[in-house]
């Protein structure tokens, strides 16, 4: 299983056509743009314009968006509106997304908190913990639920994606209760390789990972006799 699986276009000629994974990626950073477009107004961008705000190049952004369809026009670039509606329609976020996340600790809430999931087509419906000292707090308008309850309140919910903010000990047996209430899409923090069925979604944000792949390139910044050391090597 991929945990950055392609998606399929739902749009124009290209119905069907799979999304590599990362073209797929690339509409997300593309869709922010767009969002940051519309919020000052502006109606039309060029390819160049677009690729800009989005820290790519042109000739990639246009690819990334054959895949959807032909929405740009020589000279005059993309309506905004119009392109921003057809990456939402691809990537699914048309669909109503109700987020359950496991784990109310310092993470977890603040993930809960964070307002940015409403204005982007998820909503946070449901909050668990297995502490009896955090179950029945609240967090925004939400109240902190048992993980014993989690089949219940998924139901009642109607959760359909969940985030898996817990410590490894415990991911793996909270995963497999949340496949088993019927949810297929979950993100998950903690920091272990989880194993799911097929039809389940995963995807795994490692944050540790990304801090040493980050001080890797940071430490050859600051030291390029280290890059060149390595040029030589493979010259040899």
């Amino acid at each position: 299983m991929s945990e950055l699986p392609g998606l399929r276009s739902a749009a124009g000629d290209q119905q069907g056509r799979q999304i590599p994974p990362a073209s797929l990626a690339r509409l997300t950073i593309y869709l922010r743009a767009l969002n940051s477009l519309l919020a000052e107004g502006i109606e039309r961008v060029s390819s160049e314009e677009l690729a800009d705000a989005a820290g790519v190049n042109s000739p990639m952004l246009r690819k990334d968006l054959s895949y959807l369809g032909s929405y740009g026009t020589r000279g005059v670039g993309y309506d905004v509106q119009y392109l921003n509606s057809q990456i939402s329609t691809a990537l699914g976020l048309t669909q109503d997304w109700r987020v359950a996340i496991v784990g109310a600790g310092n993470l977890g809430r603040a993930l809960a908190g964070y307002s940015g999931f409403q204005s982007r087509g998820f909503e946070v419906v449901a909050l668990f913990d297995a502490d009896q000292m955090i179950v029945g707090t609240e967090v925004g308008w939400l109240r902190v639920s048992p993980v014993e309850d989690l089949a219940t309140v998924l139901h009642r919910t109607r959760a359909n994606m969940a985030v898996l903010a817990v410590p490894a000990g415990v991911a793996q047996q909270l995963c497999d209760e949340l496949v088993a209430a019927g949810v297929t899409s979950i993100l998950s923090f903690a920091p272990v390789v989880l194993q799911v069925p097929d039809r389940v979604q995963l995807r795994k944000v490692d944050m540790a990972t990304e801090l040493q792949i980050l001080a890797y390139h940071a430490q050859r910044a600051q030291d390029p006799d280290l890059d060149a050391g390595s040029s030589a090597r493979a010259a040899q």
